[in-house]
C-alpha cells in the first residue's frame, strides 16, 4: 500500500490520552449532575399523568429506535465499525441537552424531564444489552465483533458511575437545597457542555487528516441516521399519544442520543479504533446543530398551526 493511500476504514486508530479519558469522564458527570439541578420532583407528577407519553418515549427510544437502526444497516451495509457505531448510538439514552430543545420547541418539557431521568436510570441495563443483542444478530459485522472483548459488566457500571450516580446526586441537592441548586446550574451547565464540544473538536482537529480521508463514509450516513430518528419519534409519539408537544419531545428524546457517552464507551471499550469513534464523534457534534435545527422547525411550525 502506497504512503498516499489511505488505510481500510477498520484500521484507523484515533489516540486518546488516559488523562483525556478521565477528563472525559468527569466532564460527563458534572453535564449529568447539572441537569439534575433543574429537576424538581413535582416534574415526577407527569410520569403518573402521563404515562402513555412516559411510555411511548420510552419505547421509541429503547426499543423502536434500536430496531430501526439494526434494519438501517441490513439496507445500507456500512463499513462494520460504522455499523457498529451507528448500533452503539442507538443503545445510548437521549442527550443531556435534549430538555432545553423541548422547551425551544414548545414541547412538553415535563415529559422531557420525566425520560430524561427514566432513560438514564434504565441505560445501565438498556445501553449494554441494546448494543450486544443487535450487535450480534447483524452478521457481516462479526469478524470485528470477535475482535474485541467487551465486559458488559464494565460497560454497565462506566454507565452507572458517570450517569445515574451524578443524576441522583443533582436531584438530592436540588431538592433539599434549592437556593444552592439555582446558583450552581447554569455556570456548571454551560462550562460542562463547553468542556465537552472542546473534547470533541480536540478529536477532530488532532486528527483532521483522519476525518478528511473517511468523512464520506459517515457524515451523510449520520444525516440518514439522525433524520430518521427524529421522524420516527415523531410519528411515534403522534400516534401513541395524540398530542403534538408530547410528539415533539419523544422526537427529540428519540434522535437526540447521548454523542459524549458513545464517545467514552467507544475509546474505553474498543480503544478509538476504526469508523466507531468516527462516526460517534461527529454524531456528538451533529446532534447539537440538529437538535437546534428541529427545535427551530417545530416551533415554527406551530406557530405557522395557530395563525393558520
Amino acid at each position: 500500500m502506497s504512503e498516499n493511500q489511505p488505510l481500510p476504514l477498520q484500521d484507523v486508530h484515533i489516540d486518546f490520552s488516559d488523562d483525556n479519558m478521565w477528563l472525559m469522564n468527569i466532564c460527563l458527570a458534572i453535564i449529568m449532575f447539572s441537569v439534575a439541578l433543574s429537576i424538581n420532583l413535582k416534574d415526577f407528577q407527569e410520569i403518573f399523568r402521563n404515562p402513555r407519553g412516559v411510555i411511548s418515549g420510552l419505547i421509541s427510544q429503547y426499543l423502536l429506535f434500536p430496531f430501526m437502526t439494526f434494519l438501517l444497516v441490513l439496507v445500507m451495509r456500512p463499513d462494520m465499525g460504522l455499523a457498529l457505531g451507528m448500533i452503539l448510538i442507538a443503545a445510548c439514552p437521549g442527550g443531556n441537552i435534549s430538555n432545553f430543545f423541548s422547551l425551544q420547541s414548545r414541547g412538553n418539557v415535563a415529559l422531557s424531564v420525566s425520560l430524561t431521568v427514566m432513560a438514564t436510570l434504565l441505560a445501565p441495563l438498556m445501553t449494554p444489552f441494546n448494543f450486544h443483542f443487535w450487535a450480534r444478530k447483524v452478521e457481516y459485522v462479526k469478524p470485528l465483533l470477535s475482535t474485541i472483548s467487551i465486559n458488559y459488566y464494565d460497560l454497565a457500571l462506566t454507565v452507572l458511575l458517570i450517569m445515574v450516580i451524578p443524576l441522583m446526586l443533582g436531584m438530592y441537592l436540588a431538592n433539599r437545597f434549592p437556593d444552592i441548586a439555582q446558583k450552581l446550574f447554569k455556570p456548571l451547565q454551560v462550562l460542562s457542555v463547553l468542556i465537552l464540544l472542546a473534547f470533541i473538536a480536540v478529536a477532530f482537529v488532532g486528527n483532521l487528516d483522519v476525518f478528511a480521508d473517511y468523512w464520506e463514509y459517515f457524515v451523510f450516513l449520520v444525516f440518514i441516521h439522525n433524520g430518521l430518528a427524529l421522524l420516527m419519534g415523531y410519528v411515534f409519539g403522534r400516534l401513541t399519544t395524540g398530542s403534538l408537544s408530547d410528539a415533539k419531545t419523544i422526537s427529540i428524546e428519540t434522535g437526540i442520543q447521548n454523542g459524549g457517552l458513545g464517545l467514552l464507551i467507544v475509546f474505553t471499550f474498543f480503544g478509538g479504533k476504526g469508523g466507531m469513534v468516527l462516526l460517534v464523534a461527529w454524531w456528538g457534534i451533529w446532534d447539537i446543530i440538529s437538535g437546534l435545527i428541529i427545535a427551530q422547525i417545530y416551533k415554527r411550525w406551530q406557530l405557522v398551526s395557530m395563525n393558520t
